[in-house]
């Protein structure tokens, strides 16, 4: 019998969204019975002509529709962009109305994390306004919970809405021991809910 298995889905520019998304599946990994699939979406040109190659040159492969639809949980990561997720992961997003027609992922549980530049760059708007697809989609929204005492201590990124991820003006700060402990724990939270909705408790 398959494993059920959670997508985590990211955009990533500078690298810090895809170590968090990674940090969020091996949280996943802890709970048995279920596994990670890590995938990424694909840039968008303002060149509507340009393609990009079928398989990333690095990273993680590209998202298909099956993995949106055959998940039992969602954990979907992005740059801050304006208050707003990155115009690649809207787009793929966009692309889900057969999803959302034909209720696949009603139920499910899903959660968001994000990377900003700057210590007050959005970060909390940009995984509220994360979850609203999700929550069209039918999805039932997790975040971190306040038991996670990352949470009290953290001095970079943190929030009970999701992990984030203080960046730097250059993008290159390295996740810190809280951020990671928090997308570890974000992941193991999402997997055990998913675990419980999709009926695999151990018997």
């Amino acid at each position: 019998m398959k494993t059920p298995e959670i997508l985590v889905l990211y955009y990533s520019r500078n690298g810090s969204v895809q170590q968090m998304a990674k940090l969020i599946a091996r949280g996943i990994e802890m709970v048995p019975g279920v596994t990670s699939r890590v995938r990424t979406v694909p840039p968008i040109s303002t060149n509507i002509e340009k393609t990009e190659a079928t398989i990333p040159v690095d990273g993680s492969p590209y998202v298909e529709l099956d993995d949106v639809r055959d998940c039992i949980g969602l954990a979907i990561g992005s740059p801050t962009r304006f208050g707003n997720m990155s115009a690649a992961m809207k787009h793929f997003l966009d692309q889900l109305g057969g999803v959302w027609h034909s209720g696949d992922l009603v139920g499910r549980p899903a959660t968001v994390f994000t990377s900003a530049s700057s210590m007050h760059g959005g970060q909390e708007i940009t995984l509220a306004t994360m979850m609203f697809p999700l929550i069209h989609l039918g999805m039932v929204i997790t975040g971190v919970p306040y038991t996670e005492r990352e949470l009290h201590t953290t001095v970079t990124g943190g929030t009970p809405y999701g992990t984030s991820h203080f960046a730097g003006s250059d993008g290159n700060l390295p996740i810190s021991s809280e951020e990671k402990a928090l997308c570890i724990a974000q992941g193991r939270h999402l997997a055990s809910i998913a675990k419980k909705l999709n009926n695999t408790e151990d018997k």
